[in-house]
């Protein structure tokens, strides 16, 4: 029967292992990479763990969900190993990073928006529009253009005869979206990931849905990250209480 961790009792591996439905052996593991404190050790050799090492387990598990295991797995260790600074900047690195991802989303989102669709006579022919009208209508040069070409942001095709660049419909469509990110200081190569979406998802409607799960992704990671850092705060509470009978 697993010991409860808020009675101060001694726990086997088995017993941290059964609370989130682990093998002891990743208890183990976990131990020697460091994510949880070294075990104390039984006069025959089996580890002894106790209610901190449930709560670092716990902190480890819920920062994982937000974070990542590498990131999570170098908080632990740094809390661990007495410097939470360095724990505290991976995890402010992690919170850049969420929060790119979100003005990233919400920049396409955006941009997707304005994409609104012109009249169909006011669309390229079935030949196709040429550089300088399309740069016109966006208000750039066509050097950008030809510029956003070699980033793979347009393809335009040829005319056989005068082998002039001609820009159909999707063209037109993805010389916008790349106007909108453009103005919105996103690099090229960003911006070219997105067009690659758009494309393969058959034009923006379908993209759509996928920005709606990548929405649900963030919101679900935001929140992840906060049930972390509530798990967090209680293992080192935790940790300084253990500290501070130590040095009583």
């Amino acid at each position: 029967m697993a010991a409860n961790p808020q009675s101060g009792g001694r726990l086997r591996p088995v017993d941290l292992a059964r609370a989130h439905g682990l093998s002891a052996q990743a208890v183990r593991n976990y131990e020697a990479a460091g994510i949880l404190p070294a075990a104390a050790r039984t006069a025959s050799g089996y580890r002894v763990y106790t209610p901190l090492h449930a709560r670092a387990l716990a902190a480890f598990l819920a920062l994982v969900a937000g974070h990542g295991h590498g990131t999570a797995a170098a908080v632990l260790r740094g809390v661990n190993e007495g410097a939470p600074d360095e724990a505290f900047r991976l995890i402010d690195e992690s919170h850049a990073q969420l929060l790119d991802d979100r003005r990233t989303l919400e920049a396409v989102t955006g941009a997707l928006r304005d994409l609104v669709p012109e009249p169909p006579e006011s669309l390229p022919g079935p030949t196709g529009g040429f550089v300088g009208a399309l740069a016109a209508e966006l208000g750039i040069r066509p050097a950008t253009l030809r510029k956003w070409e070699r980033a793979g942001l347009v393809r335009p095709r040829r005319d056989p005869v005068t082998g002039y660049r001609r820009y159909d419909e999707a063209d037109v469509r993805d010389a916008r979206l790349a106007h909108q990110l453009r103005r919105g200081g996103y690099p090229l190569e960003r911006i070219a990931s997105v067009i690659a979406q758009v494309r393969s998802a058959g034009g923006v409607e379908p993209l759509e849905a996928a920005l709606r799960e990548w929405h649900d992704r963030v919101s679900a990671r935001g929140r992840a990250m906060v049930a972390g850092a509530a798990e967090l705060e209680t293992y080192l509470r935790a940790r300084e209480r253990e500290e501070e009978k130590a040095t009583a």
